[in-house]
């Protein structure tokens, strides 16, 4: 009687417990959905930065994954993971009794958590938010129920694929496609039955078997062999097809990506145009987006050749030279040489911003054009010249020189410091403004110096691919093109977002054909003779500022524009030894046509547009004997030509406008107080702004050639 009262008694204790047993997980059940994000690496996939060739990779970013379709996985290869895996994955409930409980039991007495997870508590564990990979009794509880519910909304299928794209293979990738193509080099459409066994063999230890030696290679194999008996018993394999698999050859594994040279400059523009178009960096690390850019991998490459192979071994380190190259029509960045990026992260193409010098008087030429005056106008080419807001500051010209009064295509051939400043007063300074801007040069770089008598002579500062893209809107007519690196962005999904430029008219298109006339004399008959191409025609112009502290060399050809810019680190005078102080028609102009030469070999010869006489009835100064005296020089400074006039009275007191001694030490110690600190920003070689009108080399004003 008393047995039976206990025995009544432990019924009800254990029937009680098993209904607050089943109340308790009713109500855990009720307050453990399905979370409804996923952690961040499960699913990020990386981008691949292309060249302009959409096949040829620039840079990785971001997690190593590449999703891929279910049915796009061989059936070998999903029932290899499955055998190795879960063999019961599509009769289970999502949970693994035995191998769940086996784990519940050595976690609560303290022992190692034990294996038997099934494929989709796995995937709950590393796909889903909320649950950490801490080893408790309530998080796998949690694991367990979220898994259930998976199951019971989600399709095999679904869970399987999510699986394959998530889990880690080893060797830095995540997910099968990956993985393919980290041990085999080949996507997972084309993996064998062998292939896709070891892929199944790493996911239990990943890091063990991703590039297996030794007694690591022994434990791989007999892992692998030990899948391919799995696939058999569970009859993914027959006897005879097991049997004949033979352990697969590894690829040699990747080193860790690591971006080279001019790369590394690369990827910068590019991550920065890709926020400014409003991709964010959880875009570009996570989204798996495929990104190709404007950039010319064989033009890249004879940009870095023509630099290398042009300056002298002899130059000093300080010296620094940069080199932008951009398509008229599009406005595409096909190709830079940005410096060293182990020695600086700011490169001397974008970054870099130096004083134009006499590169920007093709901009006021522009100006002076588009607002009514022809090339047959006369301009005051004597030298000095006393503005009125600053007559105390006269302008010179080089070596004193005067010219008399000149066309405009004498003026841009001998580079005119009065010329142009004339010319300027006449146009306006604001409307030599205007068009600069309008044709690619920022206002903020141009504002305050805009009411400096000088300010056509260039002393603001712009950057390589800045001037390539002014002169640029020249050689398209007068259409200026936005200036970009990159060409698409497709994202994960397979939908492409194609850059479309902004376009403008900046001048118009016979103001562009004459100026373009105009400076093709430059390179016929002017200053930048060694930049000429002799199979086709060239318009540039040369620039070499106060000191020769930046020279420049700025042409183009119909089809391409291309900035070459020389200047130092500390703002000191470009001297090479050897080669002594340098101008815009020397060094950065053989650098110039060395690197238009590569990049011309082979393309069509296409002809500038006829100048249209814009304002007036065409009546321009014919090149002379003493011009034609610049043909040769290609590697000092031949006294300049000037038209016959009458010789401007010496100031008082006299100045000079001596070119800077030949003898400078490019590497003063004494000098290097004024060395820019590359960790803090770019290079700026730009002097405070001059007074309104400009002075000579003797008294520290701006000069130009």
């Amino acid at each position: 009687m008393r047995k039976r009262r206990v025995l009544r008694w432990l019924l009800i204790v254990v029937a009680a417990g098993v209904l607050v047993l089943a109340a308790l997980f009713g109500v855990a059940w009720a307050l453990t959905p399905i979370p409804d994000s996923t952690q961040e690496d499960a699913t990020a996939q990386g981008s691949v930065i292309y060249y302009r060739d959409g096949k040829t990779v620039i840079a990785r970013q971001g997690i190593d994954r590449r999703n891929v379709e279910l049915a796009k996985v061989p059936r070998h290869v999903r029932d290899a993971v499955i055998a190795a895996e879960n063999r019961s994955f599509y009769e289970d409930s999502g949970v693994s009794v035995k191998g769940t409980a086996r784990a519940l039991w050595s976690t609560v007495t303290g022992q190692q958590l034990q294996g038997g997870s099934t494929i989709t508590q796995q995937l709950v564990r590393n796909y889903y938010s909320g649950l950490s990979q801490e080893r408790s009794v309530v998080r796998k509880a949690k694991e367990i129920m979220i898994s259930i519910k998976v199951d019971q909304s989600q399709s095999k299928d679904w869970v399987l694929e999510q699986y394959l794209n998530t889990i880690y293979f080893g060797r830095g990738a995540n997910g099968v496609q990956a993985a393919a193509q980290a041990y085999f080099g080949k996507g997972v459409d084309d993996l064998d039955v062998a292939q896709g066994a070891y892929l199944a063999s790493v996911i239990q230890q990943p890091s063990r078997f991703a590039d297996p030696e030794g007694a690591d290679l022994d434990a791989a194999k007999a892992r692998w062999q030990s899948v391919i008996r799995a696939m058999a018993e569970t009859g993914a394999l027959g006897a005879d097809e097991a049997a004949a698999q033979r352990f697969p050859e590894l690829k040699e594994p990747k080193k860790p990506f690591q971006l080279k040279g001019q790369a590394q400059y690369m990827l910068q523009q590019v991550t920065d145009e890709l926020n400014r178009r409003g991709y964010s960096d959880e875009d570009i690390n996570g989204g798996g987006l495929k990104i190709v850019t404007t950039f010319d991998k064989k033009l890249m490459e004879a940009a870095e050749r023509a630099v290398k192979g042009t300056l002298p071994q002899a130059t000093p380190k300080k010296v620094r030279t940069g080199l932008a190259a951009v398509a008229p029509d599009t406005g595409e960045v096909v190709a830079f040489y940005g410096g060293n990026p182990d020695k600086s992260q700011y490169d001397n193409a974008f970054s870099a911003k130096v004083m134009a010098g006499s590169t920007f008087k093709p901009y006021t030429l522009a100006a002076a054009l588009d607002n009514g005056l022809s090339l047959s106008t006369r301009v005051d080419g004597n030298s000095p010249m006393r503005v009125a807001a600053d007559p105390d500051h006269p302008i010179p010209n080089d070596g004193g020189r005067s010219y008399g009064q000149i066309d405009l295509v004498s003026a841009i051939r001998n580079s005119v410091n009065t010329a142009f400043v004339d010319l300027a007063q006449k146009v306006g300074p604001r409307k030599v403004a205007a068009t600069a801007e309008a044709m690619g040069i920022p206002a903020e770089q141009l504002e305050q110096h805009v009411d400096a008598a000088s300010f056509p002579l260039g002393v603001a500062s712009v950057s390589a691919v800045q001037n390539a893209a002014g002169f640029g809107t020249l050689a398209n007519a007068g259409v200026h093109m936005e200036t970009h690196v990159i060409k698409s962005v497709t994202d994960a999904d397979g939908v492409k977002d194609v850059v479309k430029p902004a376009a403008s008219q900046a001048i118009g298109k016979g103001a562009a054909a004459d100026a373009v006339y105009a400076m093709r004399q430059v390179v016929e008959y002017g200053t930048g003779t060694a930049a000429r191409l002799y199979d086709r025609p060239v318009a540039g112009k040369t620039g070499t500022t106060d000191d020769s502290k930046a020279v420049w060399f700025n042409g183009f050809t119909p089809q391409l524009a291309t900035a070459v810019n020389m200047f130092r680190d500390d703002n000191e005078t470009v001297n090479i030894p050897g080669y002594g102080v340098q101008f815009g028609g020397q060094l950065p102009a053989q650098v110039w046509r060395a690197f238009m030469a590569e990049a011309m070999d082979g393309e069509p010869v296409e002809q500038f547009p006829e100048p249209q006489g814009v304002g007036h009835a065409p009546g321009y100064d014919q090149p002379r004997d003493q011009d034609r005296g610049w043909r040769d020089d290609t590697r000092s400074r031949e006294p300049e030509q000037w038209d016959e006039g009458p010789t401007a009275e010496p100031t008082q007191p006299p100045f000079t406008d001596e070119e800077p001694p030949a003898d400078l030490e490019p590497e003063d110690d004494a000098r290097r107080s004024e060395t820019f600190d590359q960790d803090f920003g770019p290079p700026s070689v730009e002097e405070s702004v001059p007074e309104p009108t400009a002075a000579t080399d003797g008294d520290g004003g701006p000069r130009f050639d």
